[in-house]
């Protein structure tokens, strides 16, 4: 049997040519898609949007969860470890103010981390089914924090106000204690998120390892409690960098010290850690989750 010329077939010879788009995953952090960051830049917004939407969407309080949540921890740590325990600030400066104010960094940060650990696994349908940069969804679940952050800070500015307790002026280097708060936040949400998609104990490990990530911040107690020999060992965690860095160029209080350069480096290792691995992992999403 002759075997059919293809070439004098018109039916193959009109059949339409489309153009192949071949995706392939990049290597390190240097080779980030920084062009598919800005091309998808209104998916990242409508991710963000979205996220704000549906948190507060048919809830009785509405945002009002946002001021609620630090001002009642703030007030059970105070009737607790203030007046029953007699634990002080670690400053001349009223307990409230300095409890509310090592509040805020934290909450962002445990409610991004929380939130962000299973992102990958709930947001599975999209992830399996379009092209995008992967990295906007642990991102999508960390921007939002920074809304409540901004409306509780407003909150404790009325705090200070009450307390007639003038913001230093070092106040200007407030954004770089947020941008630390947020770029730890990041560095542990995207090795949770990235390790959540292969082992779903996470999402169990993560409420747990939160709760005793707080203990070990000096938030309802000052850091002088730590004996001298293991603060180095104290210090590894970032989070004590960040919420005394915010103290202090928010109150202005040097018992607060400056920047912890140990908690800076421990956030970027963190961060580049946490990009190297989610990067690494990246290209089997669609396939195990």
């Amino acid at each position: 049997m002759q075997a059919p010329d293809l070439k004098s077939n018109p039916s193959h010879n009109n059949r339409p040519q489309h153009p192949t788009a071949v995706i392939q995953p990049t290597r390190g952090i240097v080779n980030l898609p920084w062009r598919e960051f800005w091309r998808f830049r209104e998916l990242l917004f409508f991710l963000v949007w979205r996220d704000l939407k549906v948190r507060y969407k048919q809830s009785v309080l509405g945002v009002g969860w946002i001021i609620l949540q630090p001002l009642l921890t703030m007030v059970i740590f105070t009737v607790i470890f203030n007046k029953l325990l007699g634990i002080g600030s670690g400053s001349d400066l009223p307990y409230p103010v300095v409890t509310f104010s090592a509040l805020l960094p934290w909450i962002y940060f445990s409610t991004a981390v929380t939130r962000s650990s299973t992102s990958l696994v709930v947001n599975s349908s999209l992830v399996s089914k379009i092209y995008f940069p992967r990295l906007f969804i642990p991102l999508s679940y960390v921007l939002p924090g920074l809304v409540d952050f901004g409306v509780s800070f407003i909150i404790l500015l009325g705090m200070m106000a009450f307390y007639q307790i003038k913001p230093s002026s070092e106040i200007i280097f407030l954004p770089v204690a947020i941008l630390l708060a947020m770029f730890t936040a990041l560095g542990v949400s995207l090795w949770f998120s990235a390790l959540h998609t292969r082992y779903r104990d996470i999402q169990h490990l993560v409420p747990f390892l939160v709760q005793v990530w707080m203990y070990t911040t000096p938030i309802f107690y000052p850091i002088e409690k730590i004996p001298p020999q293991y603060l180095w060992l104290y210090n590894l965690n970032p989070m004590v960098g960040v919420v005394q860095y915010f103290r202090r160029v928010l109150l202005g209080d040097p018992s607060f010290g400056g920047i912890n350069w140990i908690s800076v480096l421990i956030t970027v290792i963190l961060l580049m850690s946490g990009m190297m691995y989610f990067r690494h992992v990246e290209r089997t999403f669609a396939d195990i989750i």
